[in-house]
């Protein structure tokens, strides 16, 4: 027995030291598609390499397994690098290769950057590749956690993934999956924003993400802050791979592989089991979540490729009564308070889209047909009561629709490119909603059924240009969209977007960049289609607008590619109006978004006003003599106007101070530690109105306390910080790779204090009592807000 064992250790060990991997893939030109033959790949920092063949194809062969940072370049082509490629003996690594032809024909003043420099966006753009998602501290595979790295991007202390950058709004970001727009990337989204305590992409299938935080190119419509571009992997030529991820609240499978000669495919579905943690801890709600993504490539032939993606999810909220064994008075007053409060939910979405690129010598056509929907139920009854429907606060049921076309041309001359397009979307909004809550002061029941169309439709055109023997980029363009959801922004004219964007060489690998641009997106579909309760589309008839964001952005940029880093310092200032605000409460819309619920779905008026300001640092290490890292710093302000208050106050998302600190360092033997260090200056918060909280009347209507407006934003919270730390492990075997992974989010246990709940004062059989100075108002009291706590997850990733 004991020789046998030997026999398997030796064979197990002989495996990993003396098998070798192999990296593939093909060499083409993005233009035309065409091959790039003969081209250099070179593993650096190794004595690895291959050279392409005729049809672009190369092969490189007895590479150890672990990481490496894999360049493609030819003469007369701009040198491309892959980060942290990661080599396994299971299969293959499938690494194709994207060589755009260098305008300046060898000119000295050209150097190639290892961190890629768009012409279209060549500012305020930051990237991530797979790995550096997958590995992130914190991030838990969660691919909103991982963004929060970046410069300029704010988070909540809660544990939701809204998404803030440089002082905007969540609502005021777009995402993008190979092109195709996808509305919803967060489980329990909330309507009219973004954002939800888990993400929906899995990070299995990203091949790299791009967040774009200003200076937007102008194909992109209908944001204000930031645009996401994921770009999925594509699915194996060779043979069928599949992937099992095991995580503390998920079992996650994928699949991927050819179907065929000229398809290929990516699967991913994913099960929580988050309810039966939180039941296990006894908290006062259980969620479970399901996704779904799937993705195929067809190659028609050299000059058409045919993309399809969908991406779904399934997510349902129900209350847990179970009361714990043992819980304090204020634990006990918190659980009550949350019964009382969240409301029972079920929310579904996806989101379908084909894409056809048609290749030509100077350029291509892309043409994009996409649907998605949202659908967002919740119901809530007084003391969770439901024998009666007298008991009835509120019934919500929302559904929105998207049918999207999208037409482009991109051309590609020397020393210049030209795109222009065209775009036109049809949406149906429907709501069904019973609310006897939210206007119980005035004495009024909201009951609304009704079915809301719209139309919208836009063109652009774009161009980019090089200077002063190629030393100068001007990029520059403009574009104009049109609904019918009101008078005003019916007409194109009215939202007229030109943007300009320059960049000049101030020496080899050293950039001076500066944007200008006008921008404007619709407000959420919850705004255009409230009605009141005779069928009136109210915020038509107050011809509610486009917001409109004025954006100004300088900043420079230092590469040392001999060393993969990355240096960018950026200033900006952004201007926002015809904001909408609510009337019921006087406040600007911006300020919402950061929980759950539904955000809009109220008259509005198109009158209030904006701005953000200030600058961000960025120094960026990607993987160099085993060691990764990024540090970003962010000194913002956000303010807005309210008609309720005179001049600018600080937004919700006013942090005014944002540090991150990211590292790693990979080890022998496939070891790597990694860890995260966050500080958000805090936020402001509007404090509660007590007097009208506490009155019977109100409380029994409404199961919650009633904000004071008047006082918007006038308390600021104390600061937050966070460590994260992060523990892989990796295996390599014939045809398996295993790999372990600790995340601790949370080390040191910081409680970041939030805004104080009013909780009503309850008698050990749980009912609420009187005030005894005043019979019409209950007993209420503050209860101090905590979040954050020490949270381990260990993962188990098995590749076969």
């Amino acid at each position: 027995m004991r020789k046998q064992l030997l026999t398997l250790f030796l064979a197990l060990f002989s495996i990993q030291a003396f098998s070798q991997g192999i990296i593939s893939g093909r060499i083409f030109n993005p233009v035309n598609n065409e091959p790039v033959p003969f081209a250099n790949v070179l593993v650096l920092e190794t004595e690895f390499g291959a050279i392409s063949n005729e049809d672009g194809f190369y092969e490189i062969k007895n590479v150890p397994p672990g990481l490496y940072n894999v360049r493609a370049s030819f003469v007369g082509y701009k040198t491309a690098t892959a980060y942290e490629v990661q080599v396994t003996l299971a299969r293959p690594v499938q690494l194709d290769f994207e060589l755009q032809e260098d305008a300046s024909e060898l000119s000295e003043v050209v150097v190639s950057s290892e961190f890629s420099r768009s012409e279209e966006t060549p500012l305020s753009v930051r990237k991530l590749n797979s790995n550096e998602i997958e590995r992130y501290p914190g991030g838990n595979r969660d691919i909103s956690r991982v963004i929060q790295s970046l410069p300029g991007v704010a988070s909540t202390a809660s544990f939701r993934n809204d998404i803030i950058i440089r002082g905007g709004a969540p609502n005021e970001n777009k995402f993008f999956v190979d092109e195709i727009e996808v509305p919803v990337i967060n489980h329990f989204a909330t309507q009219g924003s973004s954002g939800g305590p888990v993400g929906i992409l899995n990070v299995n299938l990203i091949k790299n993400v791009d967040l774009i935080a200003g200076g937007f190119p102008a194909n992109r419509m209908d944001a204000m802050s930031s645009f996401f571009e994921f770009t999925l992997k594509e699915g194996r030529r060779d043979k069928m791979a599949t992937q099992l991820t095991l995580g503390a609240s998920e079992l996650t499978l994928s699949n991927e592989g050819p179907i065929g000669e000229k398809t290929t495919y990516l699967v991913s579905a994913r099960r929580s089991y988050l309810q039966g943690l939180f039941r296990l801890i006894g908290l006062p709600f259980l969620p479970t979540f399901n996704d779904f993504q799937v993705k195929t490539t067809t190659k028609l032939n050299d000059k058409t490729e045919l993309t399809f993606i969908g991406v779904g999810a399934i997510d349902n909220f129900v209350l847990n009564q179970d009361v714990p064994d043992e819980e304090t008075a204020d634990e006990r007053a918190d659980r009550l308070y949350l019964l009382d409060v969240l409301p029972i939910q079920s929310q579904w979405n996806y989101a379908t889209g084909l894409k056809l690129k048609r290749f030509r010598e100077n350029g291509y056509w892309t043409f994009i047909l996409s649907r998605n929907m949202l659908n967002n139920e919740s119901y809530k009854y007084a003391g969770n009561d439901e024998s009666s429907e007298d008991n009835l606060l509120f019934r919500y049921v929302s559904q929105e629709s998207e049918n999207k076309f999208r037409a482009e041309n991109s051309i590609f001359g020397k020393g210049y490119t030209l795109k222009y397009g065209v775009n036109y979307q049809y949406s149906r909004y429907f709501i069904n909603n019973f609310d006897r809550s939210t206007l119980a002061a005035s004495g009024q029941i909201i009951d609304i059924e009704s079915t809301s169309n719209f139309n919208q439709y836009g063109a652009f055109i774009s161009g980019s240009k090089n200077f002063s023997n190629d030393r100068l980029l001007v990029t520059g363009g403009i574009r104009m969209d049109g609904a019918d959801f009101a008078e005003t922004a019916s007409n194109p004219l009215n939202q007229i977007s030109p943007r300009v964007s320059f960049s000049y060489q101030l020496k080899p690998n050293l950039y001076a960049t500066a944007n200008a641009g006008i921008y404007y997106q619709k407000p959420a579909y919850t705004v255009l289609g409230f009605q009141d309760n005779d069928g009136v589309l109210v915020n038509e008839e107050n011809d509610v607008r486009f917001i409109r964001n004025s954006q100004l952005i300088a900043g420079i940029e230092l590469l040392v590619p001999e060393k993969n880093r990355r240096f960018t310092a950026e200033a900006f200032y952004k201007r926002y109006s015809n904001y909408p605000s609510s009337i019921r409460n006087g406040i600007a819309l911006a300020n919402l978004g950061a929980d759950f619920g539904v955000i809009g779905n109220e008259p509005v008026e198109s009158n209030a006003e904006g701005k953000a300001y200030g600058i961000e640092f960025l120094a960026q290490q990607r993987l160099f003599n085993n060691f990764y890292g990024i540090a970003a710093l962010t000194l913002v302000r956000s303010e807005f106007t309210n008609p309720n208050t005179e001049g600018f106050v600080p937004s919700s998302w006013d942090n005014r101070f944002i540090v991150s600190l990211t590292a790693g360092k990979r080890f022998g033997k496939n070891w790597e530690i990694g860890a995260r260090w966050r500080f958000l200056g805090g936020t402001p918060y509007t404090p509660f109105d007590v007097e009208e909280s506490s009155l019977i009347s109100n409380w029994d209507l409404r199961g919650q306390p009633i904000l004071d407006f008047t006082q918007i934003n006038a308390i600021r919270l104390p600061a937050f910080h966070q460590l994260d730390l992060r523990i892989d492990k990796k295996y390599f075997f014939e045809n398996w790779n295993l790999n372990w992974y600790v995340d601790i989010q949370n080390a040191y246990n910081f409680q970041a204090e939030q805004a104080p709940l009013l909780v009503p004062v309850r008698d050990d059989a749980g009912n609420i009592l009187v005030d005894t100075n005043d019979p019409s108002r209950y007993q209420l009291r503050f209860l101090q807000n905590t979040a954050g706590t020490l949270l381990p997850t260990v993962g188990i990733i098995v590749e076969f």
